[in-house]
């Protein structure tokens, strides 16, 4: 059985698009990519002083589930040279590629290793806009709203996020 999972993908290191690309790219060997929103430019949260990154959007049908997923998500993190447990690869700090599981169909996670829907999604801004493009009337599974109005909520966040080109 499949499900629709929404995925957010950010990159500050290298050739970032280069890296959203490739990200994309092993991501399809997961599932069938249905939506890949444009490319956005945002500057970073909480940890500042660092490049800003382009983040994106994807829609991707799967059977795995969602550990399976996770397992699979953190393998091409690190085939992309992203590496966990140091300072600089700090939650917030600069990463090649970072790619988090927002939403997974309806359903709702919650263990130590994984929460879904997303903890912060309703807060980013950075994730919300590609988001709102791609699935716009899709609801939150515990809010309740829809991404078009957690994004209208967070709209006058103060972090810069500005389309800057499409795939």
């Amino acid at each position: 059985m499949t499900k629709m999972v929404y995925l957010s993908l950010g990159s500050n290191v290298g050739e970032r698009e280069s890296n959203l690309r490739s990200a994309m790219e092993r991501l399809g060997a997961l599932g069938r990519i249905t939506a890949v929103s444009a490319i956005y430019e945002t500057e970073p949260v909480e940890f500042t002083s660092q490049r800003w990154f382009l983040n994106c959007a994807v829609a991707l049908e799967t059977e795995l589930m969602p550990k399976q997923l996770l397992g699979h998500t953190q393998r091409i993190e690190q085939q992309m040279g992203r590496k966990r447990g140091t300072l600089s690869a700090s939650k917030k700090g600069p990463r090649t590629i970072d790619i988090d599981i927002l939403l997974f169909g309806a359903v709702v996670v919650d263990t130590p290793q994984l929460v879904i829907p997303h903890l912060a999604l309703h807060e980013r801004r950075f994730v919300l806009e590609p988001l709102a493009e791609i699935a716009p009337e899709v609801r939150h599974p515990v809010f309740h709203a829809t991404i078009r109005e957690l994004r209208a909520a967070v709209v006058k966040e103060r972090q810069v996020v500005r389309r800057v080109g499409t795939f």
